[in-house]
């Protein structure tokens, strides 16, 4: 098992484009592929493409992203690659549905993000176990529901959420011990 206690650098700084591009050509870099909801974590374990095993322990002052360089020594690089994060969308029909819906998503410590009136869970696990809280309201149809993908690269989102383009203010809410 490799041991990662800090990340280089970003592919995209100059630095070091240039050694990934001729590594690239080679095909010597690996990419291990971190979940969106695992970038901020620090300690973890994971296994890149080629089936290198990981044991990532960063300093607290750093964080992997879409793009981070975990190893480039001339024959080899492993350089993150952030996995599609997948969002439930529920669009309450009436202002009591949303109520009701966000007093949920509050008491499941979901992480949820806002457009308009429509809210974004980001799952976690399986659709199912989100949906299977809300069962009532999904089948009364007091929210609609939809499950939507988010590739993020490099700050960018590509796929179905566009949910953070334009001057919609978003918000990442997170629940904590005491609320």
């Amino acid at each position: 098992m490799l041991r990662i206690d800090r990340v280089l650098g970003s592919r995209l700084e100059s630095e070091y484009s240039e050694e990934i591009h001729r590594l690239e050509h080679r095909g010597a870099v690996d990419l291990v592929n971190i979940p969106v909801a695992d970038l901020a974590r620090r300690r973890l374990l994971a296994t890149t493409r080629g089936g290198e095993e990981l044991a990532i322990a960063l300093p607290r002052h750093q964080k992997l992203f879409d793009g981070a360089i975990l190893l480039i020594d001339g024959e080899r690089a492993i350089v993150v690659r952030a996995a599609t994060e997948r969002w439930m969308r529920l669009e309450p029909r009436s202002i009591g549905d949303a109520i009701e819906l966000g007093y949920h998503a509050g008491n499941l410590h979901w992480r949820v993000r806002f457009r308009g009136e429509v809210l974004f869970v980001a799952l976690e696990g399986r659709p199912e176990d989100y949906t299977a809280r809300l069962g009532e309201m999904i089948s009364a149809r007091r929210i609609g529901v939809s499950i939507l993908d988010e590739e993020v690269r490099d700050g960018s989102t590509e796929g179905g959420a566009q949910i953070d383009d334009g001057p919609v203010a978003e918000k990442n809410h997170f629940h904590h011990d005491g609320h």
